[in-house]
């Protein structure tokens, strides 16, 4: 569940799922210098505020099933295929939006609050297709868009949304198992229609059809009997999705898992209107018919968007009536010049707002959120597939240096791969620590010593900047001063760096992950089980496998966090990953705007929100 969102440079503007999820994935910059693109994350004023953050692939997590394993073979295929038309919308958006700044040139001065109307600050949306929803910027739009049959609340719990509860686990004698799901009364789409049993087979179908091309799909939906065979076009439709009446939906299981009905809650299950999608199918998510609390009833590329309350909406209707989103700007002058409700804080200002004497300091809110910013290794990759260069480059980093000097402590240190909040957590654990002498010790012991590879090792990051950004730049120098190697930093766009990575061509690169529902599984299985899709860094180890796979299906709490406790300390022991930091919002918020909180994921929570006037 993404990541693929988060904040530039620490402000953060927060996105779209996946959550692998996945991220997935997080919002609008890194602290590795790099912007981010995630459901609401790209390009405002958080751009100048947070230009030092690695992105977060927000795609949401697709758990492997022995069925979803043997998609391999089209893996190349199916991401180039994404990669192209990611690539083809991209362009048009900017031909788009250079023709509207071409015919006006000149920015209308903001207009006065509206009564019952909420200012907010986020990147553009990259799509709004429930099934393509890959990033923090487009996830954070879109849950408050579209819903399903379940949904996180704000104790990220699940709980029933168009479903009427949340249902219990009907084991089968085949060992299969059946979830039945019944839908609302007053379950609408938001021109009225009455929203069916039928809509949501034909919803989880259309996005799970090969054509479809959702890199998310497989994964969230792949536990669900017949839809490998669905995917790989070898069957009609997923048998294990059966329609019992006009409001009651029979979804059945390969088997029991503690997180399918987590990745229920995720954007590729929610519902579609079918009528809309066939009728369009190029551009029908420009303006989506959902059933979710708010309308989208405008879009201006580049500017903003209007989210407008769904006054018949099936569980409580929002308390405000409007949310107006603007994609750039300055968030903390635009919020100190009353024309943001909202903001987010970056490094450029947090000194001030953190000040008690600040005007500001009493409407700064801080929050942990469930993501992490990280280096990775391709393993199959010379000279990362020595153990002792990642250890080497490992502890040759000094991340208290980062998040105290350079960071001014806006993220929290990372000593392992789950964020704190999870279980499989531990405080206690002290990862690779910084020893520059130990350092130099593994990169003498590794096969590659003296081999000019290791004068030609490249970090590739997203960004289009002149400099990658100071975090970067500083272990950049590190690596420099403790191992004398002279690593260059590559940047490239963001779309191009998210589907170049899930095809294997950088050997080392930085990003970060969102966590899409509030489990390990949703990073570990999905970013290091050797068949999955997500395993970007092409880990192949049968003993990691093993570990995953018990614990997907485990129904015992504490033998899951074990088994997650143990695969995490390998990764990190192994240097597999690098873990940087943990995401941490900034933010201010209006004295006048009640209930409104960060949230430590991309979940709907506006409509929570109300104005005092």
């Amino acid at each position: 569940m993404s990541v693929d969102q988060l904040e530039r440079a620490l402000g953060r503007v927060k996105l779209a799922f996946l959550s692998r999820a996945r991220l997935k994935s997080l919002l609008a910059a890194s602290l590795l210098g790099v912007a981010l693109v995630l459901a609401a994350c790209s390009g405002d004023d958080q751009s100048s505020q947070q230009q030092d953050q690695p992105q977060a692939d927000t795609r949401s997590e697709r758990t492997q099933s022995e069925q979803d394993q043997q998609q391999g073979d089209s893996r190349e295929e199916r991401q180039a295929t994404i990669q192209q038309q990611q690539q083809q919308q991209q362009q048009q958006q900017q031909r788009e939006a250079a023709q509207a700044q071409a015919d006006d040139q000149t920015d209308p001065p903001s207009a006065p609050r509206e009564s019952g109307e909420f200012r907010v600050a986020r990147a553009e949306p990259i799509n709004l297709d429930p099934a393509q929803i890959t990033d923090v910027s487009s996830a954070v739009i879109a849950v408050e868009i579209f819903g399903g049959l379940l949904v996180l609340d704000r104790d990220l719990r699940i709980a029933a949304d168009l479903a009427e509860s949340v249902p219990g686990p009907t084991i089968n004698d085949d060992g299969t198992v059946t979830y039945r799901f019944t839908i609302r009364e007053n379950a609408t789409f938001h021109d009225g229609k009455r929203i069916t049993a039928e809509d949501f087979k034909w919803s989880l179908e259309r996005n799970l059809h090969p054509e479809t091309l959702s890199p998310t799909a497989p994964d969230f939906l792949g536990d669900i009997v017949g839809a490998a065979e669905y995917v790989r076009g070898r069957a009609d439709e997923v048998v294990g999705i059966q329609v019992i009446d006009e409001v009651t939906l029979d979804i059945t299981i390969l088997q029991s898992t503690p997180v399918f009905l987590y990745k229920m809650t995720y954007p590729t299950a929610y519902v579609l209107d079918r009528d809309q999608v066939e009728a369009d199918p190029e551009r029908w998510a420009l303006n989506p018919n959902g059933s979710g609390p708010f309308r989208l009833t405008e879009w201006q590329l580049g500017e903003g968007l209007t989210l407008e309350r769904f006054d018949d909406y099936h569980l409580e209707p929002a308390q405000v009536e409007k949310v107006s989103v603007r994609f750039a700007g300055g968030s903390v002058e635009q919020f100190e010049n009353d024309e943001l409700d909202q903001a987010f804080v970056g490094i450029n200002d947090i000194e001030r707002v953190r000040d008690p004497a600040s005007e500001l300091n009493s409407q700064y809110v801080t929050r942990s959120e469930l993501s992490i910013f990280y280096l990775a290794f391709n393993v199959a990759t010379p000279p990362f597939d020595d153990v002792n260069v990642r250890l080497a480059l490992a502890h040759s980093i000094d991340k208290t240096t980062i998040t105290q000097e350079v960071q001014a402590d806006l993220l929290i240190q990372a000593r392992q791969i789950v964020p704190p909040g999870l279980a499989a957590h531990d405080d206690e654990y002290p990862g690779l620590v910084f020893d520059p002498e130990l350092a130099q010790e593994y990169l003498a012991a590794s096969r590659y010593a003296g081999s000019p590879l290791l004068d030609e090792i490249r970090l590739t990051i997203s960004g289009a900047g002149a400099t990658p950004g100071p975090s970067i730049e500083a272990i950049q120098d590190m690596w420099r001063q403790h191992l004398g190697l002279e690593v260059e930093i590559q940047q490239v766009e963001f779309a191009s760096f998210i589907s170049d990575i899930d095809r294997g061509l950088y050997g080392f690169f930085s990003l970060g992950w969102s966590l899409d529902y509030p489990d390990p599984h949703n990073v570990l299985d999905y970013k290091f089980y050797s068949a999955s899709l997500g395993n970007d860094v092409q880990l192949d180890d049968e003993a990691i496998d093993a570990l995953l796979e018990e614990a997907r299906y485990s129904l015992d709490h504490e033998l899951r966090t074990n088994l997650y406790q143990q695969v995490d300390r390998q990764l990190v022991e192994e240097a597999v990953w690098i873990p940087l930091y943990y995401s941490v919002a900034h933010e201010l918020v209006k004295p006048y705007v009640k209930n409104y909180e960060p949230t430590r994921m991309v979940i709907p929570h506006l409509r929570f929100v109300s104005i005092e006037e």
